[in-house]
């Protein structure tokens, strides 16, 4: 685990009060780190909401079938991206323990991670229509959603990629990078969706297969600028940016450590998954409106992601530093505005529902609009749930961050694989067995997270993960 650290206790209550702004661990170092990483969060909020916008105007299934979709797609991919991105803390303690020479490696087994994986995800493709075929999902809502996710897995290596290579930026405080990779990303994405969806200047119309492909090129758009900036002579010398050579030491821990993480995505993106497949089964318009939610649901959650990145990079800087301290502080501060962000959009959530709605609307007399009333009348109470859940996730996204930025991860897989099916995924599927409502699923969900956010609040506050490092000892 490292060599123990022990500070002075700091209670959670003063820890961030009584700081001033512009002093380390305040909250000008922290938006500061934070802000560029909460805009490329939201560049990914774009895509996603373009995409399901687009879809929607296109035709309504394909909008319900993307999400079930996507959801798939994360749940193989997810442990990829979370353990080729955990790469950023390892880059975050070397920047605090003044060894940069050890940053370049790190990145490096990021890298291969992606490689291979991508390379694997083509295999998946075959398998695409008897997975959606489980599902039990209408016969035309299968074809829709083995097609997306078949499109999805070509951008496998190019996500991976962005995921380690960002890492390397993120980790030492350079979150502008980060900003400039996703926003060219999500220009390519954006103008090549419309085009290829409904075969506009001279492209084939390719419906929900074209957001696929138009996903897969900006993802590539975004690696290939990463690997560029990475590989500049002014990082080759002080962080030997282009050692690419396995080390099985550093393989080890990069699996010990980020493996936990990425496992811990990959439960939570399966609990979701499953949640969406059966609540598909209610029928097509619980599962667009579900789909819908979500979609509307990424305006309150990916943002508050940028933040616990920020907050996940900045206590592995401070552990670095052997300063748990401002480790704490910077976590309660982020918790904070985090919080408050929330709060603002949960409101939006309950006041402005149909509002939210509109730009997913298809035109009316269409046969695409034939299904929207019952769409439109499901999606205000899912908000409610959105927004009573949006507060609970503060406590999710900062705490969990805090702790996978020390080392704690294990901790934070288990906690998913424990409360997940208990909580919300057997629920759910008892709830469709016996022909309950979609609302009463989607309080399930809610129940879920509000449980998870109390159990991630004590972890952090009994300061165990003060002691922990990812990086090894130095030798002197």
């Amino acid at each position: 685990m490292g060599t123990d650290v022990t500070a002075t206790p700091l209670a959670a209550e003063s820890a961030g009060a009584a700081l001033p702004v512009d002093t380390p661990g305040g909250s000008r170092e922290l938006l500061k780190l934070a802000l560029p990483l909460i805009l490329a969060n939201s560049f990914t909020t774009i895509q996603f909401t373009v995409d399901r916008v687009f879809l929607s105007w296109y035709h309504p299934d394909a909008m319900g079938a993307s999400m079930p979709a996507a959801m798939v797609f994360w749940f193989v991919f997810a442990f990829v991206q979370g353990t080729a991105g955990y790469v950023s803390t390892f880059v975050a303690q070397y920047t605090g323990a003044n060894r940069p020479h050890r940053v370049g490696p790190a990145v490096w087994h990021g890298i291969h991670l992606a490689l291979a994986a991508g390379i694997l995800f083509w295999l998946l493709w075959p398998l695409a229509p008897a997975v959606f075929e489980l599902a039990g999902h209408e016969p035309h809502m299968q074809a829709l959603e083995s097609t997306y996710f078949r499109t999805l897995c070509a951008a496998a290596m190019p996500m991976g990629i962005v995921a380690a290579v960002t890492g390397f930026f993120s980790g030492r405080g350079d979150s502008w990078t980060v900003l400039l990779v996703n926003a060219v990303g999500t220009i390519f994405h954006i103008g090549l969706d419309y085009l290829v969806i409904f075969g506009r200047g001279g492209f084939p119309e390719m419906g929900i297969a074209g957001a696929g492909w138009a996903a897969t090129v900006g993802a590539w758009a975004s690696a290939l600028l990463a690997v560029a900036l990475f590989a500049r002579k002014r990082y080759c010398a002080e962080f030997d940016s282009l050692n690419w050579r396995p080390e099985r030491e550093l393989s080890g821990r990069l699996l010990k450590f980020g493996g936990p993480a990425g496992l811990q995505w990959a439960l939570d993106a399966i609990s979701f998954t499953l949640f969406t497949l059966f609540v598909g089964r209610l029928g097509p318009a619980e599962q667009t409106a579900t789909s819908l939610t979500f979609t509307l649901n990424l305006f309150g959650f990916l943002p508050m992601m940028g933040m616990g990145q920020a907050i996940a990079i900045l206590v592995g800087q401070r552990l670095g530093e052997n300063r748990p301290d401002l480790a704490e502080r910077s976590t309660i501060l982020g918790m904070r505005w985090a919080a408050a962000y929330a709060a603002i959009v949960g409101a939006c959530y309950v006041v402005f529902p149909h509002a939210l709605m509109t730009p997913f609307e298809p035109d009316p007399g269409t046969e695409q609009a034939v299904g929207w009333p019952a769409v439109a009348a499901i999606v205000p109470t899912l908000l409610l749930c959105v927004a009573t859940y949006s507060l609970a996730d503060t406590f999710n996204v900062t705490y969990s961050f805090a702790l996978r930025g020390a080392g704690d991860t294990r901790f934070v897989s288990l906690l998913t694989f424990a409360l997940a099916w208990p909580c919300m995924v057997i629920p759910t599927f008892l709830v469709v067995y016996f022909g309950g409502s979609v609302y009463l699923a989607w309080g399930f969900a809610t129940f879920y997270i509000a449980v998870m956010a109390g159990c991630f609040w004590w972890r952090f506050n009994t300061g165990k993960w003060k002691a922990m490092r990812v990086i090894e000892p130095e030798v002197v």
